[in-house]
């Protein structure tokens, strides 16, 4: 097939959760054979040399950058908040340049399947139907409104109402454009219920973020244990959220117990405010790294602390993969099929995350086998040419 991806943002480096989810689905469908082209905007945030990319990487597919700054500015946000309808976080990725240039590619080249990568990419919809009678294929890496409906709920003032008044407006927007596709792919079952009830009628097939094995190799060479860690973008405030009520409400009595214990923090983009409140003793915040995985093997007991967010969390995903013992929240392994206390731990509130988090420091056996259960757990229902494989035969269906 000749697939084109459209993204928001470069999927390289895979450091976050939407660039892996990308990146794996390229790879993926690459592998398989098929003739892959990547449209993608390359922001100011996100900014990507296309040297930087290995060359393995780039020969996975035709990868063609647009510049589109989606700079955030509190004027615009404010002028958009008086002014438009649009949710500011879609009216960012709203671009002429790259919708001129998806016009020429789609005249350029012919498509079998267009696949949006995130819901900010639906606005370019009309273009493709005009240009192109490639099935177009939405793929909700996650519930949009319901990430800022929770942390809503997790705020209070101005910023709450500013949230409530955004949430709200991302699901007026994300209703808009529900069946105006042609396949719906979501990344989790219950992300697919909830936009069936939302109202979408079209064909769905849940397709979840894959896991490159060939990539992550579990090893326990460089392991320093007991130790915990946690992994992720720290401008997203989801994982700031957790990490500061974590460290808030956890972190001083497992300190206490365990003055030796160090708390590795690892996360690129961390405002300055936010690193000022992570400044505590036997935290060590190491920034953005050169190498996750080798980084995760390093270390014993992956925290995960969320309670707002949406979709899957790839770093779960990619903890487990590597045999880590996990502690997070419902929301945090949400759509993910764990078992607690098998392949994962889950807690709610303090004294259940402090306890948890203390029988694994305690107990290296627990540890271990909630590890190697994650291990076996992944390598059954996650690997990545096999979820590829299966979008394939469902695309085969609707041509």
């Amino acid at each position: 097939m000749r697939i084109l991806q459209l993204m928001n943002k470069v999927p390289w480096p895979p450091n976050d959760g939407g660039a892996i989810a990308c990146l794996n689905m390229t790879k993926g469908f690459s592998m398989l054979g098929h003739e892959v082209t990547v449209l993608s905007m390359n922001t100011s945030k996100h900014h990507v040399r296309m040297k930087d990319m290995p060359p393995h990487i780039r020969r996975k597919a035709d990868f063609r950058f647009i510049e589109v700054p989606a700079s955030i500015h509190w004027f615009a946000a404010a002028f958009n908040l008086l002014f438009s309808r649009l949710p500011y976080n879609a009216q960012r990725f709203i671009s002429d340049e790259f919708s001129s240039s998806l016009t020429k590619l789609l005249r350029d080249k012919t498509f079998d399947i267009i696949q949006l990568e995130g819901l900010y990419l639906c606005p370019y919809i009309p273009v493709i139907r005009k240009n192109s009678e490639a099935l177009i294929v939405y793929r909700a890496h996650n519930i949009e409104y319901e990430i800022w409906e929770r942390t809503a709920t997790l705020s209070n003032g101005l910023r709450s109402k500013y949230l409530r008044n955004l949430s709200k407006r991302i699901k007026r927007f994300e209703i808009g454009y529900l069946n105006s596709y042609d396949i719906l792919v979501p990344i989790t079952d219950r992300d697919g219920k909830i936009l069936d009830a939302l109202g979408n009628t079209k064909p769905r097939h849940t397709s979840q973020t894959g896991i490159d094995f060939a990539s992550l190799v579990p090893t326990a060479k460089k392991l320093e244990f007991p130790s915990l860690f946690h992994i992720g973008a720290l401008d997203w405030a989801p994982n700031q959220e957790g990490l500061i009520w974590f460290f808030d409400h956890c972190w001083p009595k497992i300190h206490s117990e365990n003055p030796n214990l160090k708390f590795y923090l690892a996360g690129r983009n961390a405002p300055e405010w936010f690193e000022r409140l992570i400044k505590l003793e036997g935290v060590e915040y190491l920034g953005e790294i050169n190498d996750a995985y080798d980084f995760i093997n390093s270390k014993a007991i992956m925290v995960v602390p969320l309670f707002s967010g949406s979709g899957m969390r790839i770093k779960i995903i990619e903890g487990m993969a590597l045999g880590k013992s996990i502690v997070t929240t419902d929301i945090g392994t949400e759509g993910i099929p764990t078992e607690n206390r098998n392949n994962i731990l889950i807690a709610n509130d303090a004294i259940l995350f402090t306890d948890a988090i203390t029988r694994l420091i305690n107990d290296r056996e627990l540890s271990d086998r909630i590890g190697k259960n994650a291990i076996g757990f992944i390598q059954e229902k996650f690997d990545n040419l096999s979820q590829a494989g299966a979008l394939i035969e469902f695309y085969k269906q609707h041509l």
